[in-house]
């Protein structure tokens, strides 16, 4: 079996005044089944722009990405919105999640565009909220969850739908320190229990540690690509 996802020769170049800025400069990666793999760097290196082509939302100025084998790029807008929304899940620093929507509605959202019946729809997204503890919570506002219980309600729309692999922009940059131990060891049980495919962006050591692997970036390019000890 192939890598679930893989990006071959990708660049990325912005106008900057009278210069350009390579933020993403030929990068090569290959992410499989199951692996659960952070990529670090400072502020500028690229992190955030390689996970935005990665996901389909920035193309490359050139370089190929594919997923599950089928190409991101070079096809209809349509077919890689159903790519997206097929085959990725994403998971964001400030949540995103509908503030008139109650947590199970957040959740169901992913499988009520992929053409679920609402009966369908509701079944997943309650499994989901149960599989991250927040089955209590089913009918609740985001206002009326702590910030950990809204990146619980994010983590469950993001794996709803069984994606290929779930893309996350500092999970655990809102949140204090004991709640995001907590919503690090769920996405680390997640990648253990359901084996789950994870792609995370992040500044924190600690969930690079619990990684399989880190992917570490400079100037736009990976400088380094570590398998992680397992514990």
């Amino acid at each position: 079996m192939g890598p679930v996802m893989k990006a071959t020769g990708v660049w990325k170049i912005y106008p900057s005044g009278e210069s350009t800025v390579q933020a993403v400069k030929g990068v090569d990666v290959s992410i499989d089944a199951g692996e659960m793999v952070a990529i670090m760097g400072a502020s500028g290196c690229g992190k955030t722009t390689l996970l935005n082509i990665l996901s389909g939302i920035d193309e490359p100025n050139s370089g190929d990405v594919h997923v599950n084998g089928e190409p991101l790029f070079g096809i209809s807008d349509n077919k890689r919105t159903r790519m997206r929304a097929e085959y990725l899940g994403f998971i964001f620093q400030d949540f995103n999640l509908l503030p008139v929507l109650s947590a199970v509605e957040n959740v169901e959202l992913p499988l009520l565009l992929l053409g679920k019946s609402a009966s369908e729809a509701r079944k997943g997204a309650l499994e989901a909220l149960q599989s991250v503890g927040l089955s209590q919570r089913s009918e609740h506002l985001p206002s009326e969850l702590s910030g950990g219980q809204q990146q619980r309600v994010a983590v469950a729309r993001a794996l709803v739908h069984n994606p290929t692999v779930i893309l996350c922009d500092e999970p655990t940059g809102n949140l204090d320190s004991v709640t995001s131990a907590e919503v690090l060891e769920l996405l680390h049980k997640l990648n253990r229990e359901r084996n789950t495919t994870f792609l995370i962006v992040t500044h924190d050591a600690m969930i690079a540690k619990r990684c399989t692997r880190t992917l570490q970036m400079l100037d736009g390019t990976i400088v380094e690509d570590r398998r992680n000890e397992e514990e």
